[in-house]
């Protein structure tokens, strides 16, 4: 699948129009939902969906079902991720049927479990998803249509959409479904396009080093933006709108969404110094100090120590992963708006602006 070349669509974008993108929703359709009320989208905008729109939230069918509607209207359009691929996969061989079925089983959510459920299916009592396979192709036979047109990169005069990116030395039509899908850690790879290349996939968060920001990525010296904001993913992900003013402007702005609690801030914090992220991939600790609340740990790949709430170690052994978490000090002034992840009786762990980190002052 993934060697296969890539379908990619020219989109023609009317003068005047704003560009509202949005990757990485993942079954998250309230975050949708309340992205396009922020943003204040409506028929005068164009909406590209840049991939991974289904999978790991609760709700992917019915996210499926929205988009479609939306992309009916004209002015809404989507683009393939890697975590969309399903009509190849559903229609592939045995072996894929098996791990189909090992998928949904272990995960227990996504859009294959989802429609099982909706046509009154127990998953639990199929022995092959190739029992049910002719069920679920009539009773979702728009939605494989659907899935099945899904360009996998779109492109404009001035932007090229991905989900997670192309190879620059060939062009973008000779690029394969997984350069275009499931290429990790872009940003990191010093190309150069000649077109603004808008992508997700890779949660910006994860090309931090010392501080955790969910705010889009822009590179200008290589013309390429990252907006993943690791919704569902991160316990302070959000739902990024990379918002591109007209398809001239380099001007690029954005707009966020999250279901965190809204705070105000009463005390200034400086905020910096000394700090590290500890992130998914990456995780092993040794807890050097179990505690009721925090555990003071060692993180066995730097040997950077620091107090990481119990709460988000994932076994009662000496070396263990563990929840994504930092030290990092942030920077607050007294008025500001903060969103609330976590609260303790050390302070609270919060997000300012998309950027994430220990609050010690008093909170309304």
């Amino acid at each position: 699948m993934y060697a296969k070349l890539g379908r990619v669509k020219y989109l023609s974008i009317p003068e005047g129009r704003r560009i509202l993108v949005i990757s990485d929703i993942h079954g998250n359709l309230p975050f949708l939902k309340g992205l396009l009320e922020t943003v204040g989208f409506c028929d005068g905008d164009e909406l590209i969906f840049d991939g991974d729109f289904l999978e790991k939230g609760e709700q992917s069918l019915e996210t499926l079902r929205y988009i479609m509607a939306l992309c009916e209207k004209g002015n809404a359009h989507a683009v393939c991720g890697n975590c969309d691929d399903w009509a190849e996969l559903f229609n592939n061989d045995a072996q894929a049927d098996e791990f189909v079925m090992q998928y949904i089983l272990q995960k227990k959510k996504g859009l294959i479990w989802d429609m099982l459920n909706s046509s009154g299916i127990d998953p639990f009592e199929l022995d092959s998803i190739d029992d049910c396979k002719r069920q679920l192709f009539y009773d979702y036979i728009e939605e494989w249509k659907f899935l099945s047109r899904l360009p996998h990169a779109l492109e404009t005069e001035n932007f090229i959409f991905a989900h997670a990116g192309m190879n620059a030395s060939k062009s973008l039509r000779e690029n394969t479904v997984g350069e275009l899908t499931k290429n990790d850690a872009l940003m990191k790879q010093g190309q150069y396009f000649k077109k603004w290349l808008i992508v997700g996939h890779w949660p910006v968060v994860l090309y931090g080093e010392n501080t955790v920001c969910a705010r889009p990525l822009i590179d200008r010296e290589h013309r390429v933006v990252s907006i993943d904001g690791g919704c569902v993913l991160k316990d302070d992900g959000q739902l990024n709108a990379l918002i591109i003013p007209d398809k001239h402007s380099e001007d690029f702005q954005y707009m966020s969404y999250d279901a965190l609690p809204v705070k105000t801030a009463l005390d200034t914090q400086r905020g910096g110094g000394r700090s590290y992220y500890i992130r998914w991939g990456d995780s092993r600790v040794q807890v050097l100090e179990r505690g009721e609340e925090f555990s003071r740990c060692r993180h066995v790949r730097t040997g950077y120590e620091m107090d990481i709430l119990t709460k988000y170690l994932f076994s009662d052994n000496e070396f263990t992963d563990c929840n994504d978490c930092s030290d990092y000090v942030i920077p607050i002034h007294e008025g500001d708006t903060v969103s609330v992840v976590e609260e303790s009786s050390r302070g609270y762990y919060i997000k300012h602006d998309g950027l994430s980190g220990w609050y010690f002052g008093r909170l309304i």
